[in-house]
This record gives structure tokens, C-alpha cells and sequence, in this order.
């Protein structure tokens, strides 16, 4: 075991630890007592739900990421690595096919060890707790559907990837660079209208009250938008949710239909105005820049240590290549990438607040924001008051008190 080797297996240790301590915290600064802004509207027994809920969930993940780490480890200390690499190398294939057969065997590896997990996590907890609604048949289709679209996505990706890190010299990650951010642009420009579809039936919302309500808003603020689609969320989950997908003609309101199912009008316009806000704000836009700095940031990196034997020796590999090289490089990027997760989940929160006062100032209907807001946690089971430490860890959206008394405040 050398340097580079101690430095991840340390960098993995550091993350889980970090993890544990912010789930000890979490879970100790429950409170029984129901906040005051949700008294006479959050059923106790409900709550009380949610807090066992909470507990379940998170010794649930303390459990999948413990065992995952000892699972990591097996195979590397196993050397599994080499191993595969080998066999992998003795079919004779050019370094382009070998890659692919060596992440995908890798990638089907990690499915199958997941599976149990997401089994258990679908029908028993979500089960328990009255949110699953994903039948048998559905679950499997799901996992067919994710493995083949993985392949038809991730396959051309890696392979334009492979082939330019091995004939394209100096330059290859400045090409890869720009391969990746224009191929990511195209994949997300398509994703409402072919890839969301295989998985969820989108129907355009009905002419009524609704859809006036939500085209008026959007007129208002001089959005323009022409697709309005309801989401049969409500096919696997009693969750609600609503988001803004696509750019250009393709550009899209979803809603679920669990949350048409439980919220007025004036709360539906209200949840839609802070998707609007994070557009208008430009959230959207400062988020895919920042995500394609990060993305060149990567592969400038993975040119210095994709051909450093070092990298190579830490997983008992005598011979590198580009396939290899980037798995490994991508353990290495973990404490990067944990600074880069807890800056993005700060910009996230900060974003969050500005949705919501965008949603104030062109609503003007505070209540409407409010009540939409108590009604997605109490429905979806949120914790009401998490410790700051799990929040800064982990936590894209701020606590639900703190964006109510911000709201009230103005």
C-alpha cells in the first residue's frame, strides 16, 4: 500500500465518519414536541410517524454505506482490480472495448450489490410508512429500463472518452472537455421529451382553472411557456413534487398528480412560482456553468495521474490504462469532491431563499406559499428541525422553519 493508496482509504474513512457524526447529531436533536408552526395542522400521530420514519431511513443509509465501504474494500484489498483486469486484457481487444467491458462489469457489480438495498428501502420502509405505491413488475421494468438506457448513454460517451485519452495526445482532456459539456447539453435537451417518458406517462394539464391560473402567473412575469404536463407520480410514490426540466422549445412544467391531489390553486401557482424563481434568478444557468468548470477541472486532473504509475500501484495494477486510470482517479477526486458537494448544497440553500422571495414578491400571496410549503412537509414526511451540521453536509434545501420565517418576515 502506497501514499496515494493510505490518502484514499483515509479520504473514505474521513467521509463516512463525517456522515455518522452528522446522522448521531441529527438524531439526537429530535424533537417530540410539534413546532409551533405546524400545531393544529400536523396530525401528532403523523408526526410521531415522521420521526420514526426519519430514524429508520437514517440507520438504514449508515447501514448501506457501511457495508458498501466493506464491500469497496474487499475487492480492492482482494485485488479484485487486477484481477479483472487481466481477464479483461487476455480477450485481446483494443483499449476502447476492453474499457467498456471493464466498467460495465464494474457498474453491474455495484447494480447487483444495490439491489437488496433498493428492495428493502422500496417495499418494506417506504412501505411502512404508507408512501410506496411501486408494484413488483414496475420495479423491475424500472431496473431493465435504467440498465439499457445506461448502456445507450454512458456506452458512446466512454468510448468517445477512451479513444481520445489514447490517440489524442496532450490535448485529449480539453477535447473530452468539450465532448462531454456538448453531449451532457444534448442529453438534457432531449430528456423531457424521450428519455423522461420511458419511465413516467406525461399527460398536458386539462383547460380549467388550473391551467388558466398557472398560464396568467407565467404571463405575469413574462415566462413563456407553453407545456404544462401532469406526472403519474402517484404510480410509485404518495410524494409530491413539481420542477421545472428542458431549455428551449422543450422547456417544461411538470406536476405531479399527488401534489394536484392536495394542494389549492393559489398553493400550486405558489410552488410554481419558486421553480420560476430559480429560471429568473438565473439558477439554473450559473449551476450547468458551474457544473461545466467542474467537469473541465476533472479532466485536466485525470491528464496528470491517468498515466502516474502510482495511482496504478495503490490498486496492485502493474500495467495502466485510461479505463482503470479514471476509476481510480475518481476515488482519489473524493475530498474534491466533498468540498465542491458542501459548497454547491450552500449555493443550493442560498438559491432556495431567493426562489422564495421571488415567489413572494410576484405572487403576493404569502399564505399560499406558506401553507405550500407546510402541506410538502407534512405529506412527504420531512424533518422539521435538523441539526446545522446535517444541514451543511447534506442538505440542498434549507430547514422548512427557517424558509416559513423568512417568508413571514418579507
Amino acid at each position: 500500500m502506497n501514499l496515494i493508496g493510505i490518502i484514499i482509504i483515509l479520504t473514505l474513512l474521513v467521509e463516512l465518519l463525517l456522515n455518522g457524526i452528522a446522522d448521531y447529531l441529527n438524531l439526537k436533536v429530535v424533537r417530540k414536541e410539534l413546532p409551533d408552526h405546524f400545531k393544529g395542522i400536523y396530525d401528532k400521530d403523523r408526526y410521531t410517524q415522521s420521526l420514526q420514519y426519519m430514524r429508520v431511513t437514517t440507520r438504514f443509509g449508515q447501514i448501506t454505506s457501511g457495508l458498501s465501504m466493506i464491500a469497496i474494500l474487499i475487492f480492492w484489498f482482494g485485488k479484485g482490480f487486477p484481477l479483472l483486469d487481466q481477464w479483461v486484457r487476455s480477450s485481446g481487444n483494443g483499449p476502447v472495448i476492453s474499457g467498456l467491458i471493464y466498467c460495465g462489469i464494474l457498474f453491474l457489480l455495484i447494480s447487483l450489490l444495490s439491489l437488496p438495498f433498493n428492495v428493502y428501502s422500496t417495499f418494506v420502509i417506504e412501505q411502512r410508512f404508507g408512501f410506496n405505491r411501486t408494484t413488483k413488475s414496475t420495479f423491475f421494468f424500472d431496473l431493465i429500463k435504467g440498465l439499457v438506457l445506461t448502456v445507450l448513454i454512458a456506452g458512446p460517451l466512454l468510448s468517445g472518452i477512451f479513444g481520445l485519452f489514447n490517440y489524442a495526445g496532450a490535448n485529449a482532456w480539453w477535447w473530452c472537455w468539450i465532448a462531454v459539456t456538448i453531449y451532457s447539453l444534448v442529453i438534457n435537451y432531449v430528456a423531457p421529451t424521450w428519455i423522461m417518458p420511458i419511465f413516467n406517462k406525461f399527460k398536458p394539464l386539462e383547460h380549467g382553472e388550473l391551467r388558466q391560473a398557472i398560464i396568467s402567473y407565467t404571463k405575469s412575469i413574462k415566462f413563456p411557456l407553453k407545456n404544462i404536463f401532469v406526472m403519474d407520480g402517484s404510480r410509485r410514490s404518495e410524494k409530491s413534487n413539481a420542477f421545472f426540466t428542458g431549455f428551449g422549445k422543450n422547456k417544461r412544467i411538470v406536476l405531479f398528480d399527488t401534489l394536484i391531489e392536495n394542494h389549492t390553486i393559489e398553493e400550486i401557482v405558489a410552488i410554481l412560482a419558486h421553480e420560476m424563481g430559480h429560471y429568473k434568478k438565473k439558477h439554473i444557468m450559473l449551476t450547468l456553468i458551474m457544473g461545466i468548470a467542474q467537469t473541465g477541472l476533472m479532466f485536466f486532473l485525470i491528464s496528470i495521474f491517468i498515466s502516474f504509475q502510482g495511482l496504478f500501484d495503490a490498486f496492485y495494477i502493474q500495467e495502466k490504462s485510461v479505463y482503470a486510470g479514471m476509476i481510480f482517479f475518481g476515488m482519489l477526486y473524493a475530498p474534491i469532491d466533498l468540498f465542491t458537494g458542501v459548497f454547491m448544497n450552500m449555493l443550493s440553500r442560498r438559491n432556495e431563499y431567493q426562489a422564495d422571495q421571488f415567489a413572494l414578491e410576484t405572487t403576493k400571496n404569502p399564505q399560499a406559499i406558506i401553507d405550500a410549503l407546510k402541506k410538502l412537509s407534512i405529506k412527504n414526511m420531512s424533518n422539521l428541525v435538523p441539526h446545522p451540521f446535517y444541514v451543511f453536509l447534506n442538505n440542498s434545501h434549507p430547514p422548512v422553519l427557517q424558509r416559513l420565517n423568512a417568508i413571514e418576515k418579507g
